[in-house]
């Protein structure tokens, strides 16, 4: 549930609880515990501060992105080794993709990575939102304390949506920026808190709502370069995107309809 930007930074996330469901019968076209287990490494490599561990996992050709530049993984965030206080971690099993967030108190930092796996299982792609000091709103501490108020539960499966509709929905809310007509598209639920760096909107308001602060100027660039990571079993997606109307920062944003 993030959205971040990072060099002038921010990390906004967001929870709508979907108001519509539609019966979903899944198609796994990758192993979990494969993935689990890639996430795990990845998560060890950050604590670590070093990818010996985690080249086995790897492609010989994988790509490594921090905010939307092609880098050495050396040479980023994925050098530094941190006290992770905070992990979670989100599956597209039809993609074969993962979504983790970490949060470093100490580091400090707040992290959104996406993980793309090839056929065969190994990482093709490591794809790395990192918001540190200096950043939009950004207070490590603060946004932990709100995370850890967040209940993640698989919805049941009666209630389970469309990888179309769970997409359609952070989708909604990445086109208010510059459409006036998005946020209709939203479904927003009661109650519903968006937490934006270390602002957390909506929890405590007279309706429980995350519609205050929504963009009221509608005529501004569209969030472009979208990547997805959708967890049908969560109700979630992971978009990350070039956030144009801010100097094409780099955004994430996680919307979960579970909790």
């Amino acid at each position: 549930m993030i959205l971040s930007t990072s060099k002038t930074a921010s990390i906004l996330s967001l929870v709508i609880i979907a108001t519509t469901a539609i019966p979903l019968t899944l198609t796994i076209d990758c192993d979990r515990s494969a993935l689990s287990s890639a996430a795990d490494a990845y998560i060890a490599a950050q604590t670590a501060g070093s990818l010996s561990s985690f080249h086995p996992f790897l492609a010989d050709n994988y790509t490594y992105e921090e905010n939307n530049v092609v880098i050495s993984a050396s040479s980023g965030v994925l050098s530094k080794p941190l006290k992770i206080d905070h992990r979670r971690t989100n599956y597209d099993l039809v993609a074969c993709a993962t979504y983790t967030e970490l949060i470093s108190a100490s580091g400090p930092f707040v992290i959104g990575t996406q993980i793309r796996h090839w056929p065969d299982g190994k990482i093709s792609s490591i794809d790395t939102i990192a918001s540190t000091t200096g950043s939009w709103l950004f207070n490590a501490t603060k946004t932990l304390e709100y995370v850890k108020q967040e209940a993640w539960t698989p919805l049941p499966v009666a209630l389970r949506s469309a990888r179309s509709v769970i997409q359609a929905a952070g989708d909604a809310y990445m086109d208010m920026w510059s459409s006036a007509t998005s946020s209709e598209l939203v479904p927003w639920g009661t109650p519903c808190v968006r937490l934006e760096g270390s602002a957390y909107t909506g929890k405590g308001s007279p309706d429980d709502s995350c519609k205050p602060g929504i963009p009221s100027n509608h005529n501004q660039k569209p969030n472009s370069r979208r990547r997805y990571v959708i967890d049908e079993e969560m109700g979630s997606v992971s978009i990350f995107c070039v956030w144009e109307h801010m100097v094409r920062i780099s955004d994430f944003l996680l919307v979960n309809g579970a909790g």
